[in-house]
Formats: C-alpha cells, sequence, structure tokens
C-alpha cells in the first residue's frame, strides 16, 4: 500500500491511539472531560462520581486499545516488509477488525450503548475502504 491509502491507513491507525488515549485518561478526574463526553454521545451519562471499579474498566480499556494499536503498527511493518506477499497478513487483520467490529457492537447493544455502533462502523469503514480499494488481500 502506497501514496494516498498509506497516508490514509496511518491516520487511521493515529485514530485508534487517540481513542485509546482518552480512555486511558479517564483513570483520573482531571483528565476524563473528553470520556465523559464520548459517554455522553453514546448512550447514558457517567455518573458524577465515577466508581474506582468503573474507573479502572474505562482506564483499562484504554490500556487494550494502546495496545491495540501498537500491535496494528507492529503488523503495518510486517506488511511493509513483505510487500506483494503480505496477502496473508492483510487478510489476518481484517478479520481481527471485522471480529472486533461484530464483538464490540454486539455488546454495545447488549448494555444500552447502541449508539457505539455508529463511530464503530466509521472507523470500520476507515479500515476497510483502502484494503478493498487497494487489492492488498488478494496479491500472491
Amino acid at each position: 500500500m502506497t501514496g494516498f491509502w498509506r497516508v490514509w491507513m496511518a491516520v487511521w491507525r493515529l485514530s485508534v491511539a487517540s481513542f485509546g488515549l482518552v480512555l486511558a485518561a479517564g483513570a483520573f478526574e482531571a483528565t476524563s472531560g473528553p470520556v465523559r463526553m464520548i459517554f455522553d454521545l453514546v448512550g447514558e451519562a457517567l455518573p458524577e462520581e465515577v466508581s474506582s471499579p468503573l474507573r479502572f474498566s474505562i482506564a483499562l480499556m484504554g490500556a487494550v486499545t494502546l495496545g491495540w494499536w501498537l500491535t496494528l503498527e507492529a503488523a503495518f511493518r510486517a506488511v511493509d516488509l513483505l510487500g506483494d506477499r503480505a496477502a496473508p497478513v492483510w487478510r489476518g487483520l481484517t478479520l481481527s477488525v471485522v471480529g472486533w467490529y461484530l464483538i464490540d457492537g454486539a455488546l454495545s447493544a447488549a448494555t444500552g450503548f447502541g449508539l457505539n455502533i455508529i463511530p464503530n462502523t466509521v472507523l470500520l469503514a476507515g479500515y476497510l475502504v483502502p484494503v478493498l480499494a487497494t487489492g492488498v488481500m488478494r496479491r500472491a
């Protein structure tokens, strides 16, 4: 993947990292404003006093998301090195992103935060558009 789509995917990965940072910042009241805004947008507002277990859960989701971003960075370095032989890696990445989307969407809906499916769909489309447009999963 080169040119425009390469930049697109770099921005896409940075959006994953940014979201992880926002969630991780939810560990502390002083930096939890963006997390409160996200909850307001996708479902129910966070309570004024956030319990320690809830704050831990939000921060842990941030840490996991940042770990996902670091894994994506490593995978994208691998596809760069493999070039035209990277199709199996692309297929694995695509399976993992679609798997995340399905699991996260189902759990979002089941817990009353169905609106979370909207930004998830944007994130999924942001990944699938360049992957499908460039045909990287079909190359030898």
